[in-house]
């Protein structure tokens, strides 16, 4: 499936380095395992893959009087950040310092799996999502036209490192292991370099209005509490239950949509679920009149964009063209259009995740 959407004149527009193209290959069919705009699934467990690395062990006591204010015992959320930049559209010194090959084809090639509402979807046919978004003002940044080519998740970082796709822009968690290559503690490959452009973790979502006061983890002790099946939420209240003063009564689902459907019904006094995912229903479900999110986000880690280390010239042309997007205020922009501002980072940085 290819589809084009661009600026200017003609069918496509003009080929000047404003032009957008999208192009997502399939090499099977895989449409019945997209996401739509309400982030609904057919594919649960895929979700854990994305954000790697270990849970810390949780404490329900230590939860109950630090969740209402802290962000979890990982939030390496970097800090910093200059003046103004110059017009983002224009051909500036991060397009100057490209590599000569993608200078010269003038496209860069983006590895995702394009099934994580709100981050990376299909929508009426076209990829669309905070990091379609994100990607395509880099590439203007750069003086390029993108290129995504759709592909299972666990196959990604594969596929950068034979040349497959210049980068990988797909909810991707900054992990140590994937700096180093390691699987499970296993070299595997040799690691990527990450662009840190985004941060989430877990977080509570509730009815709205709160009826039942719930702002941190320890109100649930003893209630109702919903999740989807085989997801990092649902290990995370398994680890989290044998110190509850009261069981979790854990209702399971195989869907978000059912999920957020059991809290919206008052079914669940909670849900617990990815920031991104979380905010996204939150703010369009009953057009943000059923649910709000509820205290801090919980295991808070850093999304970033693979590079493979031996292309360090594209790595920072990266990172250079995402921080002019955050001094000029179009990151803002599109992390409001998704109802993600809390995710924002304050400036880009390589391989900042534990």
């Amino acid at each position: 499936m290819i589809v084009f959407a661009a600026t200017g004149g003609g069918p496509y527009g003009n080929a000047d380095p404003q032009v957008l193209m999208y192009r997502t290959v399939h090499e099977e069919p895989r449409l019945d395992e997209l996401a739509d705009s309400s982030g609904s699934w057919r594919r649960p467990v895929w979700r854990r893959s994305r954000r790697g690395g270990p849970l810390c062990p949780p404490s329900w006591l230590w939860w109950a009087h630090r969740a209402r204010t802290a962000t979890g015992c990982r939030s390496p959320s970097p800090s910093g950040g200059s003046g103004p930049s110059g017009n983002p559209s224009a051909i500036g010194t991060p397009s100057g310092r490209l590599p000569k090959e993608i200078r010269d084809k003038r496209i860069v090639t983006i590895g995702s799996d394009i099934s994580y509402a709100p981050m990376e979807f299909v929508r009426d046919g076209k990829p669309a999502g905070l990091d379609v978004e994100l990607a395509t003002a880099l590439s203007r940044e750069l003086g390029l036209r993108v290129k995504f080519v759709n592909a299972t998740f666990d196959t990604l970082l594969t596929g950068l490192n034979v040349n497959r796709f210049d980068l990988v822009m797909s909810a991707m968690t900054d992990t140590k292991d994937r700096q180093e290559g390691r699987t499970d503690g296993t070299k595997t490959g040799s690691g990527v370099d990450l662009v840190d452009y985004f941060k989430a973790g877990l977080v509570l979502v509730v009815r709205k209005g709160n009826p039942e006061g719930v702002k941190a983890l320890g109100d649930l002790s003893g209630r109702k509490v919903a999740v989807q099946r085989g997801t990092f939420a649902r290990d995370y209240l398994d680890q989290l239950n044998p110190e509850a003063p009261a069981k979790l009564k854990i209702r399971e689902f195989d869907s978000p949509a059912e999920v957020y459907d059991d809290v919206a019904k008052g079914r669940s006094t909670a849900c617990l679920d990815d920031f991104p995912v979380a905010a996204h229903n939150a703010a369009t479900r009953a057009g943000g009149t059923a649910l709000e999110l509820s205290g801090a986000q919980l295991e808070t880690l850093l999304y970033g964009i693979a590079v493979a280390k031996t292309n360090t010239v594209l790595r920072d042309a990266v990172r250079e063209a995402l921080d002019r997007l955050i001094r000029n205020g179009e990151y803002a922009k599109i992390l409001k259009k998704w109802h993600v501002e809390d995710g924002s980072v304050e400036r880009a940085v390589v391989n900042g995740g534990p």
